[in-house]
């Protein structure tokens, strides 16, 4: 990727520090705003919104404000919560430049929170310079590097890698495939005596009811749950079963699912679907020519595009890969949301970008879309990266549109209520107070096409 110093190169005269803060001191008003509050389905009408030092100030019509204040003309447009995608990727590496355009492609897109699942030691570091200013990005929540078969070979390596990343300062631990039973035990058993939240993958030899007993933070992918409900499960190796068991789908017994409902309701365990991920990497219909008709794609370089289609390839020449079985996989997938949401099981909006035909921010939106295509009403969707995702991190101060949040907004060019794929239409975004116009965030994205 290009090197993007987003602000140095936006911004004709003074620095991007000084321009936040001239930003955060000053009065921002939206006028003739049609509200999207989220704390209920309903939109407030011809709204004056006022934002003062990062804050939501008032909400209403006919209010005052200073005569500086920068004043946005919002009639017609509607302004919803910022997005949360917590399934996120940061490049894992010391590369600050690379994590700038990253963070950028996220915010250029409203995604103002994002978990990010591929820890690395720099993410702390990079954290501080956001909250700090210095890097102008999402809120940012971090995970260490990866637990898998790789990288803890003993329960007393797991155990101790627990510790160091709680004592490093991470906000979770992240788990990929790989763990055995005695290994995962011994990482959930420290996290959950360290008081640090683990999520992400289910190792195979572990199973979903164990991972569900044990206290999963979120379970991402929807990873296990088919395989739970396939029975003699047991007997199949991981390579039989398909990544997400999408090769052993067809033999799943959907009579299990209340069951498999009942324990994540019970333990409070919440779910990250990346249904992106799913209907864009393994559907036979979406091939790489198709990503490449896709205008997002250009901001993604050649190198990483190619992989991606030769992992798609790959896949599909899988003697095990059957297009039709896929499709009703994918419909199972669907089934299995839809039933969290029926069911009071939390959902939290993620898609598990950058990552195959998933560009960062952009496919976070295209989510929302696959969730409303399991079944969610747009208002339901919504929730899943806005509410939902306040109530899993304890923000009281966010995922809604009130007094006194934190000013996390975008403003659209339609009614996502009525038609979800609205959030697409971004005018400008605010992030902690800070608002990034629709003539920056193109600038922006211009400097990052490849």
């Amino acid at each position: 990727m290009k090197h993007l110093f987003v602000f140095l190169l936006l911004c004709s005269t003074g620095s991007y520090s000084q321009q936040l803060i001239d930003s955060h001191q000053r009065e921002i008003v939206f006028a003739s705003v049609n509200v999207v509050p989220m704390d209920t389905e309903q939109v407030l009408q011809n709204q004056t919104v006022v934002i003062k030092n990062g804050k939501i100030a008032a909400i209403g019509k006919n209010l005052k404000y200073s005569n500086t204040a920068l004043l946005i003309d919002a009639k017609g447009k509607y302004l919803i919560p910022g997005l949360a995608e917590m399934h996120a990727h940061v490049p894992p590496n010391d590369n600050l430049e690379a994590h700038k355009e990253v963070l950028f492609l996220f915010a250029a897109n409203g995604i103002t929170t994002i978990r990010g699942m591929l820890g690395h030691a720099s993410h702390i570091s990079l954290r501080s310079k956001i909250n700090s200013g210095e890097v102008f990005g999402p809120r940012f929540y971090t995970t260490g590097p990866s637990f898998n078969g790789l990288s803890v070979k003993t329960a007393e390596r797991g155990a101790e890698m627990v510790r160091e990343q709680k004592a490093a300062g991470y906000d979770f631990l992240k788990l990929h495939p790989g763990l055995t039973k005695e290994t995962f035990s011994a990482i959930s058993t420290t996290a959950n005596e360290m008081k640090i939240p683990f999520a992400g993958h289910v190792s195979f030899g572990v199973g979903v009811w164990r991972a569900i007993d044990a206290g999963y933070s979120s379970i991402d992918h929807l990873d296990g749950f088919v395989e739970a409900l396939v029975p003699g499960i047991e007997t199949m190796t991981e390579q039989q079963a398909g990544l997400f068991g999408m090769f052993a789908a067809e033999q799943a017994d959907e009579s299990g699912i209340p069951k498999l409902m009942e324990q994540l309701k019970a333990k409070d365990i919440w779910v990250v679907p990346t249904q992106s991920l799913a209907d864009r990497w393994f559907d036979p219909d979406y091939t790489g020519d198709v990503f490449l008709n896709d205008p997002d794609s250009k901001y993604m370089s050649k190198q990483t595009v190619n992989q991606w289609i030769e992992s798609k390839k790959n896949l599909m020449a899988n003697p095990q890969y059957n297009a039709a079985k896929i499709k009703n996989f994918i419909k199972l997938r669907r089934k299995l949301i839809l039933e969290c949401q029926k069911n009071g099981v939390g959902l939290l909006l993620g898609c598990d970008a950058p990552q195959i035909f998933n560009v960062p921010g952009f496919s976070t939106h295209n989510e929302l879309k696959y969730l409303v295509d399991a079944g969610l009403t747009p208002y339901q969707a919504l929730r899943t990266g806005t509410v939902n995702v306040a109530a899993y991190l304890n923000m009281n101060d966010g995922g809604t549109i009130n007094a006194g949040n934190v000013a996390d907004l975008i403003l659209i060019d339609g009614n996502p209520l009525t038609d979800v794929t609205n959030t697409k239409k971004i005018s400008g975004v605010m992030m902690r107070g800070q608002w990034l116009s629709k003539a920056e965030i193109e600038a922006g994205l211009k400097k990052i096409q490849k």
